[in-house]
């Protein structure tokens, strides 16, 4: 009997401990080269600002789509574009949700995307850079700047598609892009992260 349990919990955790062997690469000169496309489960974009100067207010985007075209070896050739639908704003308020989409803040029934493009890649780093790029957001186009890291590269274990992953962040003002409600009661500083899946 006790031969027949361990057989059998041997065989319910077998998949758990592959799983648990499974470990992202997280050397950049082992990236595949090729073009990706957003992995938008498991991508997110977060935004906070100053609440009042109380208190730092958090959002998040999801259903993030996009595309990577990536070479290690040659690392300033990378190009990358975002695309965000504005209407999955979420700040677990939901009146507050729906204020953001109104025409008083993101008017996300006349805007309905938020857009990254990148221009110009800078390596600063082993497994950094520095990007440069266009930022579209409520019907205006800005030039911005995100600091990117590498995160890891692998196939992963579950969906058996080969994934890179990123973070990056950045400042912009909101009054950039015609957000003035409550400035200054509210914040014109917003700090962006977005954290990205890419799969092959």
């Amino acid at each position: 009997m006790k031969i027949s349990a361990l057989a059998l919990a041997a065989v319910l955790l077998a998949p758990t401990a592959a799983l648990a062997q499974t470990v992202a690469d997280a050397n950049p000169a082992h990236v595949k080269a090729g073009s990706f496309t957003v992995e938008p489960n498991h991508t997110r974009v977060l935004f906070s600002v100053s609440h009042m100067g109380f208190t730092t207010w958090y959002g998040n985007f999801t259903g993030v789509s996009g595309s990577l075209t990536l070479d290690p070896k040659a690392v300033a050739k990378t190009a990358f574009d975002i695309v965000i639908p504005a209407n999955s704003v979420t700040t677990t308020n939901t009146k507050l949700d729906g204020e953001l989409n109104s025409p008083e803040w993101f008017d996300t029934a006349k805007y309905p995307t938020i857009e990254f493009k990148s221009e110009k890649v800078v390596r600063t780093g082993k497994d950094t850079a520095l990007v440069t790029g266009e930022l579209t957001f409520h019907g205006v186009t800005k030039p911005e700047t995100l600091h990117v890291s590498f995160n890891a590269a692998g196939v992963n274990p579950l969906s058996k598609q080969y994934t890179v992953g990123f973070n990056a962040t950045g400042e912009i003002k909101r009054s950039d892009f015609n957000q003035t409600t409550y400035v200054p009661l509210i914040g014109d500083d917003v700090t962006l992260i977005i954290s990205a899946a890419f799969v092959q």
